[in-house]
């Protein structure tokens, strides 16, 4: 009986180094690695992108005109190119066929960066991945993807 309680007991110890052994996904390394991409990116491509706190960076390529003040509410009419930093188009939407988003059902990016313009403005964002889908992959976006945006605000309410 003795030798079976040792036997569980090292087989739960080897459980539990085997746990720990695995590689676990550190969220702070990944963003200082993005963000590192990122001023690369907008440097070598002469971007004017400006870094918010948050840690997204976006270039107001247009401000668009009026006064919406932006909840997780807001319904949001936009034209949009989503790219990878290697160019790779993996969205977007047809050219003169928006699509309409309540701005809290939208990436954390884009929550981010959408009030920073108004209806009929055109912003660029560029979203580490923790902005965006993280470390899960999302059909044409791998896992830890900085993303590239240029959105075209066409309405919001």
């Amino acid at each position: 009986m003795t030798k079976i309680k040792y036997l569980l007991l090292l087989v739960g110890l080897a459980g539990c180094f085997a746990s720990c052994s695995k590689d676990s996904f550190d969220a702070d390394a990944q963003f200082r690695n993005d963000t590192t991409a990122i001023r690369k990116f907008i440097t070598d491509r002469k971007i004017p992108a400006i870094k918010d706190k948050s840690g997204v960076f976006y270039q107001i390529i247009a401000p668009g005109s009026g006064s919406v003040a932006y909840t997780a509410n807001t319904s949001i009419t936009a034209e949009y190119e989503g790219r990878l930093l290697d160019g790779a188009v993996f969205d977007g939407t047809k050219s003169g066929t928006p699509l309409t988003f309540a701005l809290g059902g939208v990436i954390t990016g884009w929550q981010i960066a959408i009030p920073f313009i108004q209806p009929g403005g055109q912003i660029r964002m560029i979203l580490p991945s923790g902005y965006g889908y993280g470390n899960s992959a999302a059909g044409a976006i791998p896992a830890n993807s900085i993303l590239d945006f240029t959105v075209t605000l066409t309405a919001a309410k």
